[in-house]
């Protein structure tokens, strides 16, 4: 079968760093199911996972971490789903990524498409919306209630980015003020057509901005770039007792210290965790993900695709993965059809 995938890490611009392969088709066993790749979309995990030594099984290295497409076997023991089904998911870390023409996944961690999207459109939402979930609302224990969330309030650092266009929507459906970061003018512009409501610039102090629209902290942040960069921003303006979600590795030491005074809350989000430990919730995601499509096909959650590219090929993937490591990539790149 065609896929996309690598030998060794390779700066982007080199032409080896992506290639165009056959690989042998995989079997789905257990309770895994074989997927038709239809459609993907790029991450910052791919130039992440492509850059480092976490690498799954012998070369050749597929990446991938967002998938929609139709179930073509299910394996023995499967219940979620049959041939035929429209389906879209993140997959897994320790398992070959989705940039192949077949894909096998385990079902528990896969949903069924929104019926009101295409492919593409549904391919650019697993993985950003399963973090951005997890964030909110099993990380930092939000509640789903807007009337519970009356007056609170959540700034989220990064807001136009992938995770950041989901999180801002699925916040403003659970009722909390939403307070975005952005510095330039066309990211500006996508968090408030977002719904955010307030804007502010993350390389400038954050409290004076914060004072200047109303608010002197704030009850909840959501980090998705740079912890290192925001983090004596953040414990200045978080509220006494308030809670950060961090999804960004940070290179320097944390002084968590700053925090204590405040007896805030610090916890982290990977979306890969249940699947990669196998955790007793693992079906979780399979959950999460019908709720999104239904929140979807109910016109509540909004794709933020920004671009849309074909054939699936190395030199569209690329492309792609150049424009993520810019760091100024707005919303979700997807990719369509093998050629």
């Amino acid at each position: 079968m065609k896929a996309v995938g690598y030998y060794k890490y390779l700066p982007i611009e080199h032409p080896e760093s992506l290639l165009d392969l056959e690989v042998p088709k995989p079997s789905p066993k257990g309770r895994d199911i074989l997927v038709e790749v239809k459609a993907i979309s790029v991450n910052p995990a791919d130039p992440i996972v492509r850059a480092y030594d976490n690498k799954v099984g012998e070369p050749p290295y597929i990446l991938g971490w967002d998938v929609a497409g139709v179930v073509e076997q299910v394996g023995p023991e499967c219940t979620l789903f049959r041939p035929g089904d429209e389906v879209f998911y993140a997959g897994s870390l320790i398992r070959p990524g989705g940039n192949s023409k077949f894909h096998v996944v385990d079902e528990r961690i896969v949903g069924r498409k929104p019926s009101t999207l295409d492919f593409a459109n549904a391919a650019s939402l697993p993985l950003t919306t399963i973090t951005a979930w997890e964030s909110l609302f099993d990380r930092l224990l939000i509640s789903q209630s807007p009337e519970a969330n009356r007056n609170k309030s959540i700034l989220m650092i990064g807001a136009a980015g992938g995770v950041g266009s989901i999180a801002l929507q699925l916040a403003k459906l659970a009722g909390l003020t939403v307070i975005g970061t952005a510095s330039r003018p066309e990211s500006v512009q996508w968090v408030k057509e977002l719904g955010a409501d307030f804007v502010i610039n993350h390389y400038e102090p954050f409290l004076p901005q914060l004072q200047i629209i109303g608010f002197d902290h704030v009850d909840y942040i959501f980090c998705m770039n740079n912890t290192d960069q925001h983090w004596n921003n953040m414990t200045e303006v978080i509220a006494p007792q308030g809670k950060i979600c961090l999804i960004v590795e940070n290179e320097a030491p944390i002084a968590l210290g700053l925090l204590k005074s405040k007896s805030v809350t610090v916890v982290w989000e990977t979306m890969f965790t249940r699947s990669t430990f196998q955790t007793e919730d693992i079906e979780e995601q399979h959950r999460l993900l019908n709720r999104l499509a239904e929140l979807v096909d109910e016109g509540k959650i909004h794709t933020a695709v920004t671009e849309r590219m074909s054939p699936i090929n190395a030199a569209n993937l690329k492309l792609a993965h150049a424009k993520i490591e810019s760091g100024q990539a707005i919303g979700k790149i997807v990719l369509e059809h093998f050629s």
